[in-house]
């Protein structure tokens, strides 16, 4: 198993910044992605930016331009630089990995909890 748990989420003022951080852990073989959900209330969960463990990013269109995936797989910790947040950013923000553990080398999915960013108007 790999367990995930995020930090960073809070209340901040739109227009504001914020940095969530994930950490894996557990018997890890190798993580190939890590990446960035949310969702929001009322909506179905979207993907926000991903990171390969070559070091390629990946991000929603939309995003792009206020956010910031970084991070090392290997180091098993990714974050997600935030700014100039909108309350239509506030949702629940979940780490998810895309990888295997020991000893069979067959990846699997893998969430975290997910951590709440509120953003006010």
């Amino acid at each position: 198993q790999i367990q995930l748990v995020e930090s960073g989420g809070g209340l901040v003022q739109a227009g504001g910044s914020l940095r969530l951080s994930c950490v894996a852990s557990g018997r890890i073989y190798r993580i190939e992605t890590m990446s960035w959900y949310r969702q929001p209330p009322g909506k179905q969960r979207e993907l926000v930016a991903s990171i390969t463990s070559g070091g390629s990013t990946s991000y929603f269109d939309f995003l792009k331009d206020r956010f910031t995936i970084s991070g090392d797989i290997n180091g098993n910790t990714i974050y997600l630089e935030m700014t100039g947040l909108k309350p239509d950013d506030t949702a629940v923000y979940y780490c998810a990995a895309h990888g295997s553990t020991w000893p069979y080398p067959t990846n699997t999915d893998y969430w975290g909890p997910g951590t709440q960013v509120t953003v006010s108007s």
